[in-house]
């Protein structure tokens, strides 16, 4: 098993070709299922039925490869016809256990919807296999902004200014509702792939759920965002991609990534 490195493949395939609990996370961002209606890979079902399934056969294997105490992300989006969404949560809650629910706050929206309100989120249903398990919420905070600092200062039930100007120096836990602009128009990190998620987003999964030297999976790599951002983490990973095209650009964002560290 090779680590830090894009496999070229079927996801369902070549995570089964990994070995059991080796993966302390799994990010997965997978084919929405008709919701970008130009992507061949995104409407390749013919029915709700065929991708729900196909579903729960590669959930069932990030599972699988996931430790006891790893986390499993995975991305969905729900809307007035996006919706299947709704039906995969159902299903995989049933049949592995639910730890959290996500919203990515895109901050801007998109896709105008004229009967509707213009969708502005996504959603990441996270799934695990105990009880216990790995989670950092130090490693994702918010920071205060220096105004509201200055105002909590002035509060006269703290004695310890000292102190608490340290506590508030490190910034407020995050919330399940994760606040990451988008990647929009010709944002410079935005590199072609139509349903790229910012490294900023990626990057806090990453910390909260893992440590230094620890695997993360990702069995729809993309453009590389999970990969890239695991290895300026100090994460090992593993990228299973089924395009040539977007696993040569995962490549190349790697090597510009490496040559700037």
């Amino acid at each position: 098993m090779k680590l830090n490195t894009v496999i070229k493949g079927d996801a369902l395939k070549e995570l089964k070709k990994l070995p059991d609990a080796i993966a302390q996370t799994v990010i997965a961002d997978p084919p929405y299922f008709n919701v970008l209606e130009d992507e061949a890979w995104d409407t390749q079902w013919k029915t709700p039925e065929d991708y729900l399934t196909w579903c729960e056969n590669w959930v069932a294997e990030c599972l699988r490869v996931l430790k006891d105490d790893g986390l499993g992300f995975i991305f969905g989006q729900l809307g007035k016809r996006e919706h299947t969404f709704i039906h995969l949560m159902s299903r995989l809650c049933q049949q592995h256990q639910f730890h959290d629910l996500i919203i990515w706050d895109r901050a801007v929206g998109y896709n105008e919807r004229r009967d509707s309100f213009t969708p502005q989120y996504e959603m990441i249903l996270v799934l695990r296999k105990s009880e216990s398990v790995k989670f950092n919420k130090g490693a994702v905070r918010i920071p205060y902004d220096a105004d509201t600092i200055t105002a909590y200062l002035r509060d006269p039930r703290y004695k310890n200014k000292e102190a608490r100007k340290a506590h508030l120096d490190q910034g407020k836990f995050a919330t399940n509702i994760l606040r990451v602009p988008s990647l929009k128009g010709l944002t410079k990190e935005k590199c072609g792939h139509p349903s790229q998620k910012p490294l900023a987003l990626i990057h806090k999964l990453i910390a909260c759920a893992s440590d230094e030297g620890d695997l993360v999976v990702d069995p729809f790599l993309g453009s590389g965002t999970t990969a890239i951002a695991a290895e300026s983490q100090g994460r090992q990973w593993i990228g299973i991609e089924l395009s040539a095209d977007y696993a040569k650009l995962a490549r190349k964002r790697l090597k510009t990534q490496r040559a700037s560290a």
